[in-house]
């Protein structure tokens, strides 16, 4: 199917949009797939927040110029699907990951995050990072626990104390 001018110049410009605000990418060589499959990649890509967009290679290069994923551009060769995460930095890498063990006909090309190109190996790492609200869960912990120590320690004098009356009590009811 042949694009018109227009048509290009539209899908570089909703490419390079979604690249100047995604936090990271994953390019997957989709060769083999079916319609259904690509098709439930969609569906589970819209649900868990990442974009992804079947372009041409060339259109791609031209999306990806000026933004933090230009370091692609020398992966972007054979017919490629782009996914971008855009509120998660390991969303991308997570579904890519989820849907490669269901169907190991997608094959993962090159990972860009923060600006730099990363090994195709590092996916599990990237997949791994926690969720917005892992990271938060996370953080508040880290900040109650100096005060949950210091709460504990201000009342184990007291507590211990309490505990001697009440051994002194029991020893005292057990002679008697």
């Amino acid at each position: 199917m042949t694009l018109r001018l227009k048509d290009k110049q539209a899908i570089v410009a909703e490419v390079g949009e979604v690249a100047k605000s995604a936090l990271s990418a994953v390019t997957a060589e989709y060769r083999g797939l079916s319609v259904e499959e690509m098709s439930q990649l969609r569906l589970q890509a819209r649900s868990g927040g990442v974009y992804i967009r079947v372009v041409r290679n060339t259109l791609a290069r031209r999306a990806l110029e000026g933004t933090g994923f230009a370091c692609l551009q020398d992966t972007l060769i054979g017919p490629l699907l782009l996914a971008f995460s855009q509120h998660e930095p390991g969303a991308a890498a997570r579904l890519i990951r989820t849907f490669v063990k269901q169907n190991e006909k997608l094959v993962v090309k090159a990972i860009a995050f923060d600006g730099q190109l990363l090994a195709t190996n590092e996916l599990e790492k990237l997949a791994n990072l926690p969720t917005r609200d892992e990271a938060i869960a996370t953080l508040m912990a880290v900040m109650k626990a100096p005060i949950t120590k210091l709460v504990r320690t201000l009342v184990e004098p007291h507590t211990k104390l309490v505990r001697i009356l009440a051994a002194v009590r029991d020893k005292q009811q057990a002679t008697a």
